[in-house]
């Protein structure tokens, strides 16, 4: 069972969506098919449920080299929800049409936990040991996943020095100044922080009839409006301005680093890989407040998506204090802290030779996702982690649209050349 199409489109059969608040499917399923494929290869893996059917395998694969510490590779198994209505083929068939496969997660990211198995199948002896972990809930909070695991089983992590993981690795083509087709590599070596916020606006209940200056519904919407209108200062983390430079310089542009909008409209596509990096967000994404149309309520609430880089959250609280107003006050729903790995490090060069070694013109720049994924779980075991889930895509494929989006899929050969590259890395770093 080597092949890494197939590998992929079984897991993609399997309907493994998390729709949030502890509601997910299939799991169970798709760890058990993971833990066989392992076993078929010889290595014992462990099933561990956080909760009933929320399960996660972990496994580890000896290497050649016992001295050199272990390499962590996760991934997650779930995925969001898709509305077979909307999709070309139904989401879970695992078709392969016009040289792709198609399914929810193709992209995100059983793509990556194919090449993976993939290997593992056809008696990868990497150089170093690594600790396999497929995980439940990455599309949720990871609370039954990653941050279970990493809480209630870090040993099994110990000694790991670095990890790969989803968001990095893939081709992106950008045009050059002088007219030449660049192909880019973005490998993630940094993540913003998470600090989403729920606001309370609190005010005078009354009819809707009668005038109240104390209206909570009025005193939200204009703290939402301020926070929305907030123009965050540029920081600039040391992986954005490598970036910024490597991408220039591999582009032909100037790069104005005390101009960071200015550069960033001289890069063209490629900007869009770091524009939301720049600077930290707030934006209003959850409203609730009222039950009656001629009733004023006393509570208002709302919930504001709040990403931060590392050094800004002291100051950024501060200002979204200011910009609340009287009456209204705020707490955490989630809150995780930025990740950072080394952007110049013998991991992302070795990183950079697989790609280049099947790609001879790849120019490989670090990047910092402006999301977050299960690093956020593993970065605090002193993990450096690493977003590289290496995959080729043709020019013009809209891969940036594919996670989480409508007709997701993968080039059948992007998968492949995957597979090579990650093979290259692991029995070589």
């Amino acid at each position: 069972m080597a092949d890494v199409v197939d590998i992929c489109a079984r897991l993609v059969r399997f309907d493994t969506t998390n729709r949030g608040h502890g509601d997910a499917e299939g799991e169970r399923e798709a760890a058990e098919f993971v833990a066989e494929v392992l076993s078929d290869a010889g290595i014992e893996p462990k099933i561990l449920e956080s909760a009933p059917r929320r399960a996660n395998v972990l496994a580890r694969v000896p290497g050649t080299d016992a001295s050199l510490p272990p390499l962590l590779v996760q991934g997650h198994l779930d995925v969001v929800p898709a509305d077979a209505g909307d999709w070309s083929v139904p989401p879970f068939s695992g078709e392969i049409r016009d040289g792709c496969l198609w399914g929810r997660g193709a992209v995100d990211m059983k793509d990556f936990c194919a090449m993976v198995l993939s290997l593992v199948s056809e008696g990868l002896r990497p150089r170093r040991d690594l600790v396999l972990a497929f995980v439940a809930d990455e599309e949720d909070r990871g609370e039954w996943g990653a941050h279970w695991l990493a809480t209630e089983h870090g040993e099994f992590f110990a000694g790991c020095a670095a990890a790969i993981s989803e968001s990095g690795g893939y081709t992106y083509h950008v045009p050059a100044a002088d007219g030449r087709m660049v192909r880019l590599y973005p490998i993630g070596t940094a993540e913003r922080g998470t600090a989403h916020l729920r606001l309370t606006a609190h005010g005078r209940a009354g009819h809707g009839s009668r005038r109240n200056d104390e209206n909570a519904v009025v005193r939200l919407v204009g703290a939402l409006q301020r926070i929305a209108g907030h123009r965050w200062p540029v920081h600039l983390t040391p992986t954005v301005e490598a970036f910024l430079v490597r991408t220039g310089e591999a582009l032909g542009v100037d790069i104005d680093l005390s101009d960071v909008d200015a550069t960033l409209a001289r890069l063209g596509p490629a900007a869009s890989l770091a524009e939301n990096t720049v600077r930290d967000s707030s934006t209003p994404t959850m409203l609730d407040a009222g039950y009656k149309v001629n009733v004023i309520p006393s509570v208002a609430r709302a919930q504001v998506d709040v990403r931060t880089l590392p050094g800004t959250e002291e100051a950024l609280l501060a200002q979204i204090d200011a910009l609340l107003g009287p009456g209204l006050e705020r707490e955490f729903v989630a809150h995780q802290q930025p990740v950072q790995a080394p952007v110049d490090s013998p991991w992302f060069s070795a990183m950079a030779a697989a790609l280049r070694a099947e790609d001879p013109e790849a120019v490989v720049v670090p990047y910092c996702m402006g999301g977050g994924t299960d690093a956020k779980a593993f970065s605090p075991l002193g993990i450096d982690c690493y977003g590289f889930a290496p995959l080729w895509l043709p020019e013009g494929f809209p891969y940036r649209a594919m996670a989480h989006g409508v007709d997701e899929r993968v080039p059948v050969e992007g998968l492949e050349f995957g597979k090579r590259v990650l093979g290259h890395l692991l029995t070589t770093c």
